[in-house]
């Protein structure tokens, strides 16, 4: 009698994972580049410069808002459910779209200083966006009175190392009973959220495991649970179910571990059509998978027949072995291991570990268990600690010490409860922002809060000027200067105080913590007033980033026939450079058809002594030359005239 085939091994019959549709987030993309059209900008008036900025300052603007004890609300418009009412600079800054391309580019460029500080110390991107602001408008200016952009930009560089390194030797250990300070200030002044993140990590430990979840009812909670963390990310990004936080969060769901690489996909068959016949969730955690085994587990995620993930074993060898067998312990389940007489093909539910919930992200993956295999991690644990004591050499101890501590280590889950919705999200976004400073602050410290650290930090520049190399790197010093006051301008506006007249009071005072407290509308000792701020935000990424920006602006300015590109797809551009048109000094010039005869060059690309590459066999293209599909040409130079068009370029795509 024939037997309809199974959900899962029906769908092995392909074993390509190239064909599988990206992800939108994802960096690389197998299918064939479609070339569009783009429109060109040229910035004969400095029209380009002046839109470019307007964004900026839009940014900067909205983003201010919120900056500070006495910071105001944003609403974001929600198209599928109820508006978000945030006071968190990243979330706003991902909503921002301009309707004019070129402002948008504008808002683009500081989005990434907001950016960087949230993904290396979770908080601060408003701080960030606005210093980085303060670089781009002052820098302008200078600009503007043609000024040499190269050597200002060298100067802003200088500065930035050598404050970076001052910012250093003003910070110092955060202390225990300090946590809930930083925790608190960061969340708005909520010293309810700061008591509750200091408790989770005085019991957790400094370096332990908190997580936040949606709770069931109206009040925050905290629980601690068993659990364990190791850093190992999921093997593809196909596994995600979280886009807002690109993480796979499963609950209640089993674990398959295997110490070997996994090369066939008919190993996984029996298993995996378990997991869906019973419908409970599977990660796969083995020592590697291999691509062919890989992508049907991934297209049956995609068809939602299996909530499933993959990751790699932690660690590699012998302590890979051993790590297995620890993560079997703390969730009741059975390494299979050829050597010992398991194999893949043959394994059941039965040897399957259970978790109450699974969170992995790019690079990490906690497990949170029941307890109920406390007693099996206790004898193991004492295993453990025998060993250590019977272990001459460092290396070794230091091993099974950290095995220890991921197997008797907690996690605390802050369960956060709101009325609405609304609620719900805007205290999730504090509680999120608050653990993350916490833990920034026990990375690298803390300083004086308020913005007054960086306001202490222009009075260095001074000292900073007479190392540099000539007046125009001074003057990008200067520019620093006068970014570092924005951030503390910015957070007495917004309490209604006059920004200049903060600043001038503050920089009077030689006591280092002395400063403005926005909250009370006073001025005190900041540190004592509990009062701080994790070092790790302060000025690390938005100087680079305004850097970069300040140099753009700059070439723009001096190069006045220089082209810009958005990023916007436009119509078919049907002349694009006029005959005899130059391209300036640094200026690129690339184009590329996926059509034969798109694109065509109707007079010679010449090349001078200066130009770079061109990516073409041929010196010249000779008249009507086509660019066939596939074939780019480009040529950089960085001397004016030695790249000159003397025809004219038509029917071209520019991607």
């Amino acid at each position: 009698m024939a037997c309809s085939p199974s959900p899962i091994s029906s769908s092995f019959t392909f074993a390509n994972p190239s064909s599988l549709p990206r992800p939108r987030n994802s960096v690389c993309c197998s299918l064939s580049p479609r070339a569009m059209a783009k429109e060109l900008y040229f910035n004969h008036d400095g029209s380009a410069t002046k839109k470019l900025l307007a964004g900026v300052d839009m940014v900067a603007e909205l983003l201010g808002v919120t900056l500070g004890p006495k910071g105001r609300n944003v609403v974001l418009p929600n198209k599928y459910g109820p508006p978000k009412i945030v006071n968190d600079g990243e979330t706003v800054l991902k909503e921002i779209e301009l309707e004019d391309p070129l402002e948008n580019v504008g808002v683009k460029l500081v989005r990434q200083a907001g950016a960087k500080t949230n993904d290396l110390a979770g908080d601060g991107s408003t701080t960030s966006v606005v210093l980085a602001h303060g670089l781009i408008r002052e820098g302008t200016k200078v600009i503007a009175a043609g000024m040499n952009p190269v050597q200002i930009a060298r100067g802003i560089e200088k500065t930035a190392t050598a404050l970076v390194s001052e910012l250093s030797s003003m910070s110092r250990e955060v202390e225990d009973h300090e946590l809930a300070d930083v925790a608190a200030v960061s969340a708005g002044n909520d010293y309810a959220v700061g008591n509750m993140i200091s408790e989770a990590l005085h019991k957790v430990g400094k370096r332990g495991v908190v997580t936040i979840e949606t709770g069931k009812s109206t009040e925050n909670s905290l629980e601690i649970v068993e659990g364990m963390q190791f850093d190992r990310g999921y093997l593809s990004p196909y596994f995600v179910n979280n886009r807002r936080k690109m993480t796979v969060e499963l609950h209640n769901c089993k674990l398959l571990l295997v110490d070997k690489k996994i090369t066939n996909p008919k190993e996984l068959i029996n298993i995996l059509n378990n997991s869906a016949k019973e419908k409970y969730p599977i990660v796969i955690v083995a020592e590697d998978i291999e691509q062919e085994a890989l992508a049907p587990v991934i297209k049956n995620k995609l068809r939602g027949a299996l909530k499933v993930a993959a990751i790699k074993a932690p660690a590699f060898g012998e302590r890979k072995t051993h790590c297995l067998e620890d993560i079997a312990i703390l969730t009741g389940g059975t390494v299979i291991r050829e050597d010992m007489g398991f194999t893949l093909e043959k394994a059941t539910k039965d040897v399957l570990g259970s978790a109450t919930k699974v969170v992995i992200t790019k690079n990490s993956t906690l497990i949170v268990t029941d307890g109920s295999t406390r007693s099996l991690v206790e004898k193991r644990v004492h295993q453990l600690k025998k060993l250590v004591e019977n272990t001459v050499d460092k290396f070794p101890k230091k091993i099974l010490n950290e095995r220890i501590a991921r197997l008797s280590g907690c996690i605390a889950i802050i369960q956060v409860g709101a009325q609405t919705q609304v609620e719900l999200k805007d205290k999730q976004l504090r509680i999120e922002d608050a653990l993350n400073a916490t833990k920034a602050a026990i990375d690298e410290g803390v300083v004086v809060g308020g913005g007054c650290s960086l306001l202490r930090l222009s009075k260095k520049v001074d000292a900073i000027k007479l190392l540099l190399d000539n007046e125009e790197q001074k003057i990008g010093a200067e520019i620093f200067r006068r970014a570092l006051s924005y951030p503390a301008r910015l957070i007495a506006k917004n309490a209604g105080v006059n920004g200049n007249v903060v600043i001038n009071k503050v920089l009077l005072e030689d006591n280092m913590n002395f400063g403005y407290n926005a909250a009370k509308d006073c001025y005190e000792d900041l540190m004592k007033a509990r009062i701080m701020d994790p070092t790790k935000m302060c000025i690390r990424d938005s100087p680079m980033t305004g850097l970069s920006r300040v140099t753009s602006s700059a070439n723009l300015r001096q190069n006045t026939k220089e082209v810009e590109l958005n990023l916007q797809v436009g119509a078919r551009s049907e002349c694009v450079l006029n005959e005899g048109r130059n391209l300036n000094p640094r200026s690129h010039l690339g184009f590329h058809s996926s059509d034969q005869d798109d694109a065509v060059v109707s007079g010679p690309v010449k090349l001078g002594p200066g130009a770079k590459h061109i990516l073409k066999p041929s010196q010249n293209l000779d008249n009507s030359t086509p660019i066939h599909s596939a074939i780019s040409i480009a040529a950089t130079s960085d001397c004016g005239r030695d790249l000159e068009l003397q025809g004219k370029l038509t029917k071209m795509y520019i991607f």
